[in-house]
């Protein structure tokens, strides 16, 4: 996978289903620390409510960590629900926490099902999302009359992020992997591999 959906900031919402009172939130995570973190904060925020549903999809190299809690709801009915919306939507690095004030009626399992993803439906609206595209590290050496031509090629698909100037040039750089090869075959035809690359 070279580009994924993410969220783009925080977000939080509020819904009422029969009485009971759901508030949603919905926090970009960039690891599994992260995601308990946030969902422990939740919890400690509304320590007081019948229930703080969670569930986070976080993408680490290539591995996957992810998890959803009921936390004392009919088992399926809501942190299944929850975590279904990111992984139907294809959002990654994200948590999820819906807190549930209890409003006297009983929902039954579907209506339960439906006010969890609903409200996280909406939190996730608020944050809004955006498309993340992985990247690769590199470092260049070569001689000062490749400089324009090099810049160039690397910012059709990147971005350098480092440049040292001593007797010859070093740049370090981010190219998108889904271009990684295209960029190397396009670097050797244009400076008939007299430079030096290192992924880093």
């Amino acid at each position: 996978m070279n580009n994924y959906k993410t969220l783009k900031s925080s977000g939080r919402a509020q819904r009422e289903f029969k009485k009971s009172i759901f508030i949603g939130y919905a926090k970009q995570v960039t690891n599994e620390t992260e995601a308990k973190a946030f969902v422990k904060e939740i919890k400690e925020l509304h320590e007081d409510a019948n229930h703080n549903v969670s569930a986070y999809f976080v993408k680490e190299g290539s591995s996957f960590a992810l998890r959803y809690d009921d936390d004392g709801e009919p088992a399926g009915s809501s942190g299944k629900p929850v975590f279904k919306v990111l992984e139907s939507k294809g959002i990654y690095n994200a948590a999820v926490v819906v807190t549930r004030y209890f409003g006297g009626i009983k929902l039954g399992f579907g209506g339960l099902s439906r006010a969890y993803r609903e409200t996280a439906i909406s939190a996730i609206e608020e944050a809004g999302t955006v498309e993340v595209f992985e990247e690769v590290r590199f470092r260049i050496c070569f001689g000062y009359p490749e400089i324009q031509k090099i810049k160039n090629l690397i910012e059709e698909h990147g971005k350098v992020e480092e440049e040292k100037y001593s007797d010859a040039v070093e740049f370090i750089f981010l190219v998108k992997k889904s271009f990684e090869e295209n960029f190397i075959e396009k670097l050797a035809n244009l400076t008939r591999n007299k430079v030096e690359l290192e992924k880093i």
